[in-house]
C-alpha cells in the first residue's frame, strides 16, 4: 500500500449546515487530505481543495456511507451532525473491518448505547459531580404524571439543532407533547422528509420503526453557552467556550456567541471525555443559570458543532490541534480572531442583515471561498427545489424567531452589505 503524504479525513454530513463546509476549510489549511460524502447541493460541494466528494444516497443511505469510507480510506471519519454518528455505530455493529477507524473516529464501542441516551449521559454527569438538571426516560404517560418539576423539557434522543425539543409549562403541555414527541415516524413524515426534504436518513430511520425515545428535563432558566474541544483517547487536546448572544429560537442553534473561559465548564468537557474515551470532536450544551451564572450541563453532542473551525488568538484552534494528532503539518496563518464576539455566517445576515452584532463583531464569512460564499447566502438547496416550493406554498414553513440573550445590547439599524473587505 502507498504510503499516504497528508492525514486523510472524511466529513460525513446529511444536514445542509455549513459547519461541515468551514470545517473542510480548514482541515485543508491545517495539511491534511479531504473527502466528503454528503447530499447533492450541499455546501461541501463548494469547497475548493477538496479531493473528492461522495454522494450520500437516499435510498440507501447506510450503504452510501460505508461506500465513501471504502473508497476514501480515512484516517479519521468526522461526523457533522448527529445522523450521521448513529450510522457510523450501526457500519461498527454489521462490519468488523470498519471497526478500528470508527473507533479511532469516535471511541471505543462499549460507550455507543449510552452516548445514544440523553438520560445515560446526565447520570454519568451526576456520577462524576457535574452539576446537570434532574433527567428521566419518559417510558409512558404514567411517568409524564408522576415527573413534578414543571416547567420541564422534553427531548427525542438523536434530535439536533433543537429539533424534538420542546418546553412544556403546564402538566397538560407535557402529556400532548409526550404524545407527539414519543410516535415513531409514519410513513407520510418519512415520505415527506425524503422528496420535500431531501433527507439522506428519512428512509433509514423508517425502516428501524423505532418507538421514538423521549426524556423530561428540569427546566433551568438562564441562558446558553457551549463548549466544543477536540480529544484523543479520552484526553481533551483544546477546548473553545462561548455564551450564546443570539440564537434560532430559543432551543436552536447560535446565530452570534460570545467567547469566554469557564474553568466548571472545562472540567466537565475533560470528565466526560474520560469517562466516554473520547476521540474526535465533542460539544456539550450548558444553561448558565439565571442570577448566579453557574453552569448547568444539559446536552453532550457526539460530533462537531460550528464553534470548530475558527482560528482564535486566545484559545486557539480546534482542527489545528486535532491535525496534529494525525501528524498533518498546519500551514502557520497571522489571520485569527481578535475579536471576542463572533456573528455566524450566513445564520445572522440572513435572518437579520442589520443586526448590530454584523459590525461589533466578528462577521464569519470565508471570503477566500467565493462559491462557497455565494451559495450559503442562498436558501438551503432542497428548499429550492420545485416540489419543496409548492409544499411550502400551501404549509408555510415555521421559522424560529431570533432570541437575543444579551440584555445589554441594543438593536441599532446599521446600512449593511455583503462585499468583500477592504484590502487597506
Amino acid at each position: 500500500m502507498k504510503k499516504k503524504d497528508r492525514p486523510v479525513v472524511l466529513i460525513a454530513a446529511t444536514m445542509w449546515w455549513p459547519l461541515s463546509a468551514r470545517l473542510a476549510i480548514a482541515f485543508i489549511r491545517h495539511g491534511c487530505s479531504v473527502s466528503a460524502v454528503c447530499p447533492k447541493g450541499h455546501p461541501l460541494r463548494f469547497v475548493e481543495r477538496i479531493e473528492s466528494v461522495h454522494n450520500y444516497h437516499r435510498i440507501n443511505s447506510l450503504d452510501a456511507l460505508k461506500a465513501a469510507i471504502l473508497a476514501v480510506q480515512p484516517d479519521i471519519v468526522i461526523p457533522a451532525d448527529d445522523g450521521v454518528v448513529w450510522q457510523l455505530h450501526e457500519l461498527h455493529t454489521d462490519h468488523v473491518e470498519l471497526r478500528p477507524l470508527i473507533e479511532s473516529s469516535l471511541g471505543p464501542a462499549e460507550m455507543y448505547a449510552a452516548l445514544r441516551s440523553r438520560a445515560e449521559v446526565s447520570r454519568a454527569a451526576a456520577e462524576l459531580g457535574i452539576r446537570s438538571p434532574a433527567t428521566r426516560i419518559l417510558a409512558s404517560e404514567d411517568d409524564v404524571e408522576s415527573w413534578d418539576a414543571i416547567p420541564a423539557v422534553l427531548k427525542v434522543d438523536g434530535t439536533c439543532g433543537g429539533n424534538g425539543v420542546e418546553i412544556v409549562r403546564l402538566k397538560a403541555e407535557a402529556h400532548s407533547a409526550y404524545r407527539r414527541l414519543s410516535k415513531p415516524p409514519g410513513t407520510g413524515f418519512a415520505w415527506k422528509r425524503f422528496l420535500v426534504n431531501r433527507d439522506p436518513l428519512a428512509l433509514w430511520w423508517w425502516r428501524k420503526k423505532d418507538k421514538q425515545r423521549v426524556t423530561v428535563q428540569q427546566f433551568i432558566p438562564g441562558r446558553p453557552a457551549n463548549t466544543m474541544f477536540a480529544c484523543w483517547g479520552g484526553e481533551v487536546i483544546r477546548i473553545v467556550t462561548v455564551e450564546v448572544l443570539s440564537a434560532q429560537g430559543t432551543t436552536g442553534a447560535a446565530n452570534v456567541v460570545r467567547l469566554v473561559r469557564n474553568a466548571e465548564i472545562e472540567a466537565a468537557a475533560q470528565l466526560l471525555a474520560t469517562r466516554f474515551k473520547l476521540n474526535g470532536f465533542h460539544g456539550l450544551d450548558f444553561i448558565l443559570e439565571q442570577g448566579t451564572d453557574i453552569p448547568y450541563l444539559i446536552e453532550l453532542n457526539p460530533r462537531c458543532t460550528q464553534l470548530g473551525h475558527l482560528n482564535l488568538r486566545i484559545q486557539g484552534d480546534l482542527v489545528e490541534a486535532l491535525s496534529a494528532r494525525l501528524q498533518a503539518e498546519p500551514q502557520p496563518s497571522d489571520e485569527s480572531i481578535e475579536n471576542d464576539t463572533i456573528a455566524f455566517f450566513p445564520q445572522l445576515f440572513n435572518r437579520n442583515p442589520k443586526s448590530p452584532y454584523l459590525v461589533r463583531g466578528y462577521h464569519d464569512v470565508p471570503w477566500a471561498e467565493p462559491d462557497l460564499v455565494r451559495h450559503l447566502l442562498k436558501e438551503p438547496w432542497p428548499e429550492r427545489q420545485p416540489l419543496a416550493r409548492l409544499y411550502h406554498f400551501f404549509r408555510p414553513p415555521r421559522r424560529a424567531e431570533e432570541v437575543t440573550f444579551d440584555m445589554g445590547m441594543r438593536e441599532q439599524p446599521s446600512e449593511l452589505s455583503v462585499a468583500s473587505p477592504s484590502k487597506s
